[in-house]
């Protein structure tokens, strides 16, 4: 049942093109719960079944904070990019809430100009 929960939600944001109309939902986590639980899980440990979606919890790869600028604006493998269906706020606040959640406590925070340069 896991495996179809997953690959159901694979196929859902993959749906979602480059090009879609802005996403509405407004903080950190509202956008992650909106877009990112799906495939991270609501306790961001990741998941596997219709892909490897990597654990955000304790993940040292979250520590220099333009990588998940570059991975939520361009996508990564299975992970669509989202740099037209969020705005730079929504970007920095859905990185901002991973890096300081689910067991990581990064600090420095990314700004709306830090996602404008990952463009």
């Amino acid at each position: 049942m896991k495996n179809l929960m997953l690959a159901a939600a694979t196929i859902t944001v993959m749906a979602i093109p480059a090009s879609a109309q802005p996403l509405p939902q407004q903080g950190g986590e509202a956008i992650y719960n909106g877009i990112c639980q799906d495939c991270h899980m609501q306790d961001g440990r990741g998941g596997t079944g219709a892909g490897n979606y990597p654990a955000l919890t304790r993940n040292p790869k979250l520590a220099e904070p333009g990588y998940p600028v570059a991975v939520v604006v361009h996508g990564q493998k299975a992970m669509p990019p989202f740099g037209a269906s969020l705005n730079d706020q929504q970007i920095a606040d859905v990185v901002n809430y991973v890096r300081t959640h689910f067991g990581n406590s990064y600090r420095d925070r990314v700004t709306p100009a830090d996602v404008k340069a990952a463009r």
